[in-house]
């Protein structure tokens, strides 16, 4: 395992001189305060990019799978075109782990993926649902968890599937 890992980050480079800092963007004077966020989600239509947000945040949905939901749907996962942006990762290293030459996206790992993106036909097939595959990871968590009907134990299984 340890050689897989040194493998995978053979072709990264970490700049040493290259300082990140964070900045909170709805207040870069005083940064982040829970009181803060708690007044933005209260106060502010926020843009739900057209995903209900009781399809990610749901009881039964253990948290951590709820956050990475939520950072898929917004693309602030450490993908490698997200790591291009910021400048951690060269261009020439964005391409796809699996070699089908693609830059790799949140959306290209999670749905076009040849290799990884094939992954969700083969959950529809066990789970006996037919449907077409989604372009939009918005779109794929729509379809997902209503392709059971109207029934809310199924829709609630789908959700947590």
């Amino acid at each position: 395992m340890l050689e897989e890992c040194r493998i995978l980050f053979h072709d990264i480079s970490l700049h040493h001189d290259f300082s990140i800092h964070w900045q909170w963007r709805i207040d870069p004077s005083g940064g982040y305060s829970v009181q803060g966020l708690y007044q933005l989600l209260t106060t502010q239509e926020l843009h739900n990019h057209d995903v209900p947000t009781n399809l990610i945040w749901h009881q039964q949905v253990p948290l951590n799978v709820s956050i990475f939901a939520w950072r898929l749907i917004w693309n602030s996962l450490s993908s490698k075109d997200n790591l291009v942006e910021c400048d951690i990762i060269s261009l020439e290293t964005q391409h796809c782990v699996s070699g089908c030459g693609s830059i790799k996206t949140a959306q290209h790992l999670f749905l076009s993926c040849p290799c990884f993106g094939s992954l969700w036909g083969l959950v529809r097939a066990w789970l006996n649902i037919s449907a077409a595959d989604p372009f939009h990871l918005q779109d794929h968590f729509i379809q997902f968890a209503y392709s059971s009907g109207g029934s809310r134990v199924r829709r609630d299984f789908m959700q947590l599937v």
